[in-house]
């Protein structure tokens, strides 16, 4: 693998364990759990419960497979590099552009999220500004060091822990009736008002589709692997808890809610964190709501820059992007890697001066598609293909193992190409996953000319060095 060392000399390993499990959690916890999760939960019913249960234990054993890899190996470019090295150049090209771009993207689709909000609350800030605010300042908070970067998205992600175990502190109280004035709810609400399942099993077989993508992001940790002190123990620890915590955190909320309100709630469909705190008496719920999602997403817009600056950077030290994004400052910044990966956002703010949010909004939300399952399925692959050489070599002493490889390995990657069929025929997210395929099949084109150049450029009686990194 050419561009670890490159990778792990040029940036900066700084980044200590406290600050890798709170950027994976600052990059999965955003404003789809605590707002975005309403809609699967009016339509599922109490149900949904399952759908998060199912995607969590699928999300457990992704990470499982990418853990494997990268504890063993640990590096920037984190799945696109064994990618590369498993499967082909071709194919860590095309995942590693497809990820930049899919988080150039999320960062847009953040700023201008936090920019509507912004404008509900103080009209006269036009949303425009607000994101122009917003992106000026991680973009340059990114640009100072990983340091800085590491420590903002660590407070960033505080703060979404502190609410969510507050919450769910106050919820376990309520259901168990310990908070003065709130009737203890039993079962009422999950058995009542059409039951467990109003709308049928079917119902949560579609939330699951929903559902796939609030996990995105769990992945980041493995990303900031090269700026990590002690890489191997770090990337082991943080995904170990980050797992955990996310499990915790999703499943725990959701159960809170349809046990202490009715799925059929308005209020549930609008805002379920809010309905809960009322129904509890919280004061300022609304106004303790509206902070807590524009910290959710000022830590997403932070996670999204520094996440798809770095997978170029490692793109372009394997000589897969162009080779002036691996260049970092004397700081271990790579300076035009990060400005690269803040341009979506910047677009998104041009956009909004021409267009209203909402058009925005809707056009980069669809531009993500089924982008999530694609890198799921590439990560399933590669740990096969990656254990099935190791085993050849006689060399599977591994500090992480996947659970029940290779037969759980590929009953995921099975299932994730279930979920990518049904994405398809569903007719509510076929077209943002048709579009999706296509930016991926543009990508995987790129990537094989890309490795048949190389190959060309390979003299007819290559090193071994020469004859490696032409793979």
């Amino acid at each position: 693998m050419s561009s670890s060392p490159e990778s792990t000399q040029a940036l900066k390993p700084v980044l200590g364990r406290r600050q890798l499990s709170m950027i994976a959690v600052g990059g999965t916890i955003g404003a789809g759990l605590f707002v975005g999760s309403g809609s699967a939960i009016h339509s599922a019913g109490p149900g949904v419960i399952l759908a998060y249960v199912a995607v969590g234990a699928l999300v457990v054993l992704i990470m499982r497979m990418l853990a494997e890899l990268a504890v063993n190996s640990p590096d920037t470019g984190s799945f696109a590099s064994y990618a590369t090295r498993e499967l082909g150049a071709w194919a860590g090209l095309a995942v590693g552009w497809v990820y930049a771009y899919t988080w150039a993207i999320v960062v847009g689709f953040e700023a201008t999220a936090g920019a509507a909000m912004i404008h509900r609350l103080v009209p006269g800030v036009p949303a425009w500004v607000a994101a122009l605010v917003f992106m000026v300042v991680l973009t340059f908070t990114n640009l100072i060091s990983v340091r800085t970067f590491g420590e903002l998205e660590f407070w960033f992600a505080s703060v979404k822990v502190v609410i969510i175990v507050g919450f769910l502190v106050l919820g376990a109280a309520a259901i168990i009736g310990l908070v003065p004035g709130v009737d203890r709810p039993g079962l009422s609400n999950l058995t009542g008002h059409g039951g467990f399942l109003p709308n049928g099993f079917t119902e949560v077989l579609l939330a699951i589709l929903v559902v796939v993508f609030s996990f995105f992001g769990t992945e980041v940790v493995t990303i900031a692997a090269g700026e990590a002190k002690n890489p191997r123990e770090a990337v082991r620890a943080a995904m170990r808890s980050v797992v955990l915590r996310i499990l915790v955190f999703y499943i725990g909320s959701i159960a809170v809610i349809v046990t202490l309100l009715p799925t059929n709630s308005s209020d549930v469909t609008t805002s379920p964190f809010v309905a809960v705190m009322e129904h509890i008496g919280l004061p300022l719920a609304p106004q303790i709501m509206d902070f807590v999602v524009i910290t959710a997403v000022l830590s997403c817009l932070n996670s999204g820059i520094y996440t798809s600056s770095r997978m170029l950077f490692s793109l372009a030290s394997r000589g897969e992007a162009p080779a002036v994004l691996a260049r970092t400052n004397d700081r271990g910044v790579p300076v035009l890697a990060v400005l690269a990966a803040s341009v979506g956002g910047f677009l998104t703010v041009i956009a909004n001066y021409f267009l209203p949010s909402a058009t925005v909004f809707t056009f980069l939300l669809d531009s993500t598609g089924a982008v999530a399952i694609i890198i799921y399925i590439c990560i399933g692959v590669t740990q096969l293909r990656g254990r099935a050489r190791l085993r050849q070599e006689g060399n599977e002493d591994l500090p992480v193992r996947m659970w029940g490889h290779p037969y759980l390995s590929a009953l995921v990657v099975v299932a994730l190409a279930v979920i990518m069929i049904a994405l398809v025929v569903s007719e509510s997210s076929r077209h943002s996953t048709l579009m999706s395929l296509i930016v991926t099949a543009v990508a995987c084109a790129a990537g094989l000319i890309h490795q048949s150049n190389r190959r060309r450029a390979v003299p007819a009686d290559p090193s071994p060095t020469e004859a490696v990194e032409a793979q």
